[in-house]
Formats: structure tokens, C-alpha cells, sequence
């Protein structure tokens, strides 16, 4: 038992009372000569919030102080809220007068100083174990002997004084990162120095690039990384080609999108004599070429993954790699791990096998082309591919088998419209249209889940260290707070009443809601209100997927977990997965996982604000614009309409002039004082915009009922 262990348990006792380091040494026998690499010791777990030393240097677990230790999640106006790393601890309110200079998303360890019925909390930060944001993205504004930046994020509510002599030559309305040397103290704001002068903002990409500087994305890939990817061959070794197995043969294809550049998937479907399906799931076999203790390797982690931008891709690996060897390009011979399944009439796979592999792409297929071959019968796509049409149709075959099976047991499939912004050369957006998900897409899905499953119960009883892919079970409060709002809207959440949700009554009712004019909100409430997918080296299952094995084994190019555990899987299958091997992973992969679940959240941050800000930019051009949209939210200021290219905006109560409007939040709409008159979510509207604020990310409508006439003009706008 290491130190930090004997610490720990030595504190959890029953008996154990807040002591000092002399106290601590005479408990354990710890000789006085070793005093300061204990001292050493505490000061690390005090730093990582382990035990916490009090102001007459005495030490003890947080939690037997009445300590919390979470992230703090703040509001534009100052205060904000506590989410505890313990999930089953509430929120906990956090005034302005209780930050004691903590900042958005740092964290923290905070005590309780008031409850309320019994219920809320409300308390106060007492430490800061970890900053979030030593880089503020921001707009300069310069005085005579100093300046400020404004962050770009309304959360960070204090600005950054910039000394003078600090600005790097920024002037008033630049863009600039600027790194924080003075942390907040009581009344002071944060101070620092700018590193990076990005450019005026409006200027063509500034916006685009503020956001990713924001989210600490890289996009040059260092000179030593280049180098190693640059000294890779690209021709297979001949060993390779001696020891995996050859399905060069087999008639594989890769099916993504149109703009996709890195393939790392490829799908082979047969049909057996005796009516089982085999299927064949081949990954890039990325972990040949990214070694352990490589400098590509340590990029790769400290990427997490690649973030797919409307205009751009940053890829978590050099374009090399990802664009060239490890990508699975039509008629070129590629390493690749494989799991093959055998998989019966009832979505079952009753045999498998993973093995390395080399297969050779046959065609570099479409999500809209296989949609065609099956959908829409197209002759000239038939023509061109006859070879393979059988092969389609039986993909389709399997994946409606593997999906019905999902739907038995239980899954979770939300089916939330996706928009795609097409903008110019410049970055400017041209059009916002809904992508919707076809059978090309579900052929993919099913058959990259069925790997993941599979290759996750194989390494799960082979008890060797691993990375998964684990879905927590939902806070029951949360859930019980979802369902009063779906009640207004005429659904219930079937078992709520017993405290423990099984996921099929949420596929339930996702399934009653699908097509309604309340869909989208009912879904997107129904997520806020589950708990986030992670990576974990514990597997504890997946909820959402009604699984009890689950990992990410598909995606080596571009999400780091999965190139880890090829690695793992790839150690194991040629028996070098010795004990010593299995303790360095039982080392590394915790903080791999949170590291890549930390970066995996940027990701999605920063790609989902940039589609926001286009969005809006979009309808900045378009104003007195005519639209038809549904109310997707109501609340006491007004109520939120969607149109149909998911573009979002707000009728401000105010601007309803032939009532004065109330709330009743018991059924989430608006009424009419005199006319009675609802506005309800799902209702269908005719809007107006009148007011865009892309820096705000806000757009505002009016009803335009008397103008629906009108609506051609919107119309027009949106096919263009």
C-alpha cells in the first residue's frame, strides 16, 4: 500500500480527528527523518483535493469537513452554481459574495453555509484547487496607461486588466488571447498580458478563429511531430504482410459523408448457408503507426481528437496519417484490425473473432449514393454499381435486424435534426439547411455499434486494463423534474413512480413524441436531463444503450481512446500483454480517460458554437425576412420558434401587442388576459426577424400572421 493509501484510509477511520503533520507521522510510525516527503506528499493531495489542511495546519478528508469539491458553473451576472464531482450531491447556489476569486470552471472545493427547506444549498468557495481558464479570448479596449479585455465569454464576467506595455500592440476592437498573470482577489479583477493579436473583430475568419483559441484547439502541429510522420513509410512491410490475415479478397466499403477525408472504417457483409450473417468490421490499424513514447503519440493525447468545423477539420492526427496511410482509401492495401461476427436472425453475434488484418477498399462510397441504390432505385448509380448492389441490400437487411434488437432491450435513439451551414470561400454563410439521417447512415451506426459492444465484452472478461465507453444512470431528480414538464404536454415517463428508470421507458417515450411538433424539445430536455457519455477504464456500463459493454474501438484517427485501446487489444491477441505491461496501463489510463473526455467536450463546445454563430450571421442578412416555425420553448419573456432549418430565435412577450400575455409555468405556455388567446410549444407561427446580435448569438422575431403572404421571401432565402 503506497503512502497516499495508507493516508487516505488512515483518515476515512471512524475515529480519526483533523491532526497535524507530527500527529499523522506518530499514527502511521513514520520516522521524523521523512518528514518532508510527507510533507511533500499531503501537499500534493491537498492540490488535488484528496484532504484539505486547515488554518491551524491540520489535515483531514474534505467531505468529513463538510467540504464539496465540483466545478463552478457561473452566470453571466456573477453568481453561479457548484456541480459537485459526486453525482449524487446537488447543485450548490454560489452567490457573487462566495467566489472568493474562483472563475468559471475552475475547481474548487466549497462549504455549505445555508439550506433551504431542507433542499437547495447555498455556500462558499474555500479553495481553489485547479484554474480553468489561464487564457482569456477577448476584444482589447485600450486607455491611456492601460487597457481591458472583454472575454468573449459572457460567463467570465470580470475583465482582464492589460498593464501597459503588456497589449503586444493591440488596439481598440482587436481580438486577442490574453493570458492571466494576477488571478481575482476579493473586489480586483484578473490581470495579464496579451500573447496573441488575432485581428479586428469582423474581420473575414476572426470570429471563427476566436472560438478556437477559446477552446485551446491547436492547429499547427509542432516540427518534431511533422518530422516522425514525414519518416513513416508508406509502403506495407513484408512482415506485415506475412503475419495478418489477407481480406484483400472480400468486398469491402467505406460509407461516409461526401466531405470526409479520413476513412476509418470499412464494412463487408456475407450471408451464410445456414441464415446467419457474418459481418466484418475493419478498423485503420493507426497504433502501427503511432508508437507508444512517440512524439505523434503524446499530440495525439494532448488533442484528444479531431474537431470537424463547418470550413475546416483539425485533425488529431498530421494529414499524413489521417488523410493518407491510415486512411481506408478505395483500391490501396491497408493495415487494419478486424472484428469479425457472426451474427444470427435475432441481432445476436454468437461467434467473433478480432484479429490484425489487410484489406483493400473497394469503392469509397456516400451516405447519399447508398441511399440512392436503396432507397431510390437509381439506375445510373445500379449501373455503375452492380457489383456490389446485393452486398447493399443485404447491409440494410442486417442493420434494421441489429436495430430491432436494440429496440428489445431497450436502447435510447434520440433522432435530433442536424443542420449543415454551407458558407463560401470566406467563410461567409451562403445557407442553412436540415440534414436528415437516412439508412446509409443507420447501416453505419448499427454495424459500428455491434463492434464496439462486441469488442467490449471480449476485453471485459479477459480481465485485462481497458478503456470504455460508460453512460452513468440518471439522476432520478432530474428525471422526476423532466417528467412534471412533459406532463403539460400530455406524456409520462412509464416506472417513474418506483425511482429507478429502465431505458426502455425513455425509448418509450421518444418513440410518442417522434414526429410531434414537440419532438425537438422534448428530446432536447430529455438529454440535459441524463447524465454525459465518458471514457472510464471501470466498466459500469452504458445506459443509454441498455448495454452492459460498451467501448470506442472504431475511430483510431481521430479520437485518441480508441487508438489506445488497439493498442491494448493488440498486445493482448499477440500475448505481449505481460504483468508489467498491465500495470503501466493500469497507471496511464485513468487520466487518459478524463483527459479525453475533457477534450472530446471542447470539441463539441467549440463546434457547436461555431454552427451557432453562423447561424445567426445567416439570419443577420435576412432581416424583415418572412418564416414559418413551431414554438419550441416557452417561457415568462416570451417564447422560442424554430424554423425549419433548425435556425432559432425569440418572440419577446413584449412584442405581443394585442394582450398583455401571462405565464403559467404549471403548463408551459402563454395566455392571453383577455382573449384567452395560447401560445403553447408545438403551436405553428408565422415569424419576422427583426433584430440579430451575433455577438450575443440572439436573434429576434415578431409574429407575422398577417404577413404570412410573405413568406416566399423567407422561402427564397432558405433554398437559395
Amino acid at each position: 500500500m503506497s503512502v497516499k493509501e495508507r493516508l487516505l484510509e488512515l483518515m476515512r477511520e471512524e475515529n480519526y480527528k483533523p491532526s497535524k503533520i507530527e500527529e499523522i507521522m506518530k499514527i502511521l510510525g513514520i520516522d521524523y527523518s521523512q518528514k518532508s516527503i510527507l510533507e511533500k506528499i499531503l501537499k500534493e493531495m491537498e492540490k488535488e483535493g484528496l484532504v484539505f489542511k486547515t488554518k491551524r495546519g491540520k489535515y483531514a478528508l474534505p467531505e468529513r469537513l463538510d467540504l464539496v469539491k465540483g466545478k463552478i458553473e457561473f452566470h453571466s451576472r456573477g453568481y453561479g452554481f457548484l456541480i459537485p464531482e459526486d453525482s449524487n450531491i446537488k447543485d450548490i447556489f454560489i452567490p457573487v459574495s462566495g467566489m472568493n476569486g474562483a472563475m468559471h470552471d475552475d475547481t474548487v472545493l466549497v462549504r455549505v453555509t445555508k439550506r433551504v427547506d431542507g433542499k437547495s444549498e447555498e455556500g462558499e468557495v474555500v479553495k481553489i484547487l485547479k484554474r480553468a481558464n489561464t487564457t482569456i479570448v477577448g476584444t482589447y479596449e485600450k486607455s491611456k496607461n492601460f487597457g481591458f479585455v472583454v472575454p468573449d465569454n459572457k460567463k467570465i464576467h470580470q475583465d482582464i486588466f492589460i498593464p501597459k506595455g503588456e497589449d503586444k500592440g493591440a488596439k481598440t476592437g482587436m481580438k486577442v488571447v490574453a493570458r492571466i498573470t494576477k488571478w481575482p482577489e476579493g473586489r480586483r479583477s484578473p490581470e495579464g498580458e496579451i500573447i496573441e493579436v488575432l485581428g479586428y473583430k469582423g474581420d473575414p475568419g476572426i470570429d471563427v478563429m476566436s472560438i478556437i483559441r477559446a477552446y485551446d484547439i491547436p492547429e499547427v502541429f509542432p516540427k518534431e511531430v511533422l518530422k516522425e510522420a514525414e519518416e513513416i513509410p508508406t509502403e506495407i512491410p513484408e512482415e506485415e504482410n506475412k503475419r495478418r490475415v489477407d481480406l484483400t479478397d472480400l468486398d469491402f466499403v467505406t460509407i461516409d459523408g461526401e466531405d470526409a477525408k479520413d476513412l476509418d472504417d470499412a464494412v463487408c457483409v456475407q450471408k451464410l448457408q445456414d441464415g446467419n450473417y457474418l459481418l466484418y468490421v475493419s478498423i485503420a490499424d493507426v497504433s502501427h503507426y503511432v508508437k507508444e513514447g512517440l512524439n505523434l503519440d503524446k499530440e495525439a493525447l494532448k488533442r484528444g481528437c479531431s474537431v470537424y468545423f463547418i470550413d475546416r477539420v483539425i485533425p488529431m492526427l498530421p494529414p499524413k496519417l489521417s488523410n493518407g496511410i491510415c486512411s481506408l482509401n478505395p483500391q490501396e492495401e491497408r493495415l487494419t484490425l478486424t472484428v469479425k461476427m457472426k451474427i444470427n436472425s435475432q441481432g445476436e453475434v454468437v461467434d467473433h473473432e478480432i484479429f490484425e488484418s489487410i484489406i483493400k477498399s473497394k469503392e469509397r462510397m456516400t451516405y447519399t449514393n447508398v441511399y440512392k441504390l436503396l432507397e431510390e432505385n437509381d439506375e445510373e448509380l445500379k449501373k455503375r454499381y452492380q457489383y456490389l448492389l446485393e452486398d447493399f441490400k443485404l447491409m440494410k437487411e442486417l442493420a434494421l435486424v441489429l436495430l430491432e434488437k436494440r429496440k428489445r432491450r431497450g436502447s435510447v435513439d434520440f433522432d435530433f435534426p442536424e443542420a449543415k451551414v454551407i458558407v463560401d470561400e470566406k467563410g461567409k454563410p451562403i445557407d442553412v439547411v436540415k440534414v436528415e439521417r437516412n439508412i446509409a447512415h443507420r447501416i453505419i451506426e448499427e454495424f459500428m455499434l455491434v463492434a464496439n459492444e462486441t469488442v467490449a465484452e471480449h476485453m471485459h472478461w479477459v480481465n485485462v486494463p481497458f478503456v470504455y465507453r460508460i453512460h452513468e444512470h440518471p439522476d432520478i431528480e432530474k428525471l422526476i423534474a423532466f417528467n412534471k414538464f412533459i406532463h403539460n404536454l400530455g406524456y409520462h415517463i412509464k416506472g417513474i413512480e418506483g425511482g429507478q428508470i429502465h431505458p426502455k421507458s425513455l425509448q418509450e417515450l421518444i418513440r410518442q413524441v417522434r414526429g410531434k411538433s414537440e419532438q425537438r424539445v422534448v428530446e432536447t430536455l430529455l438529454l440535459r436531463s441524463l447524465k454525459r457519455a465518458r471514457y472510464s477504464p471501470e466498466d459500469i456500463g452504458h445506459y443509454a444503450l441498455a448495454t452492459q459493454y460498451y467501448t470506442h474501438f472504431t475511430s483510431p484517427i481521430r479520437r485518441y481512446p480508441d487508438l489506445i485501446i488497439h493498442r491494448i487489444i493488440k498486445e493482448y491477441i499477440n500475448g505481449k500483454l505481460t504483468k508489467k505491461r498491465q500495470r503501466h496501463y493500469n497507471r496511464i489510463l485513468n487520466d487518459i480517460a478524463l483527459k479525453s473526455s475533457e477534450r472530446e467536450r471542447a470539441a463539441e463546445a467549440a463546434e457547436r458554437e461555431i454552427e451557432e454563430l453562423k447561424k445567426v450571421e445567416y439570419m443577420a442578412d435576412r432581416i424583415g425576412n418572412v418564416y414559418k416555425g413551431i414554438i419550441s420553448n416557452v417561457t415568462n419573456y416570451g417564447f422560442f420558434v424554430e424554423l425549419d432549418n433548425t435556425v432559432e430565435g425569440l418572440v419577446d412577450v413584449a412584442s405581443l401587442e394585442d394582450d398583455y400575455y401571462h405565464f403559467d409555468p404549471e403548463r408551459y405556455v402563454l395566455i392571453g388576459e383577455k382573449s384567452k388567446k395560447v401560445y403553447s410549444i408545438g403551436k405553428e407561427v408565422y415569424v419576422k426577424v427583426v433584430h440579430v446580435d451575433v455577438d450575443r448569438r440572439e436573434i429576434d422575431f415578431v409574429l407575422a400572421e398577417e404577413e404570412k403572404d410573405n413568406l416566399e421571401i423567407g422561402l427564397t432565402e432558405h433554398k437559395s
